[in-house]
């Protein structure tokens, strides 16, 4: 068992999830924001899910943190690496509140995750689950160094699969 890192990047800090995140997670779930995601979602999925991310951390020593500006101490997303019966391999993930896309948040945090992931629990690789239609965690993905890994399984049908793996930008 283990319990979710610190991970500090110059803008970010990535922590546990508190209850206090939880609202704009929901928020975030439960709209159209989620369409890329299978939602938008049941509060009661949602809850679901934010709990999943914290219970990774224990069951699989890898989940969910939250992104918290630095500056602000305000929470603006997470970035998460899933597991279980649900992913068909370790995923990183990312959401965004709204009003802090388009600020390379989302990559500033998706790099820290997957270095440390790499680093500190020896995965040798991991991939982003992206709808086809979802043209900017696309591009994200590339920008991250990810490929198309057309051979591995998706989550979803119709998801495409972006294999990430060290020592890429």
């Amino acid at each position: 068992m283990t319990t979710a890192p610190t991970i500090e990047t110059p803008r970010l800090l990535l922590r546990e999830p508190v209850l206090a995140d939880w609202p704009g997670f929901a928020e975030v779930m439960t709209s159209d924001r989620a369409l890329h995601m299978g939602g938008p979602h049941s509060v009661a999925y949602a809850w679901g899910a934010f709990c999943h991310g914290i219970a990774l951390w224990r069951l699989y020593g890898l989940g969910n943190l939250s992104i918290e500006l630095r500056g602000t101490r305000e929470c603006i997303g997470q970035i998460e690496i899933n597991q279980g019966p649900r992913f068909p391999e370790p995923e990183l993930g990312w959401q965004l509140n709204i009003e802090a896309e388009g600020k390379g948040y989302a990559f500033e945090a998706a790099v820290a995750m997957r270095d440390w992931v790499f680093r500190e629990r020896g995965l040798k690789t991991l991939v982003s689950y992206i709808g086809q239609e979802n043209t900017r965690s696309i591009r994200l993905a590339q920008r991250l160094g990810a490929s198309l890994d057309a051979q591995a399984q998706p989550q979803d049908p119709g998801d495409l699969v972006f294999r990430h793996v060290p020592g890429r930008p």
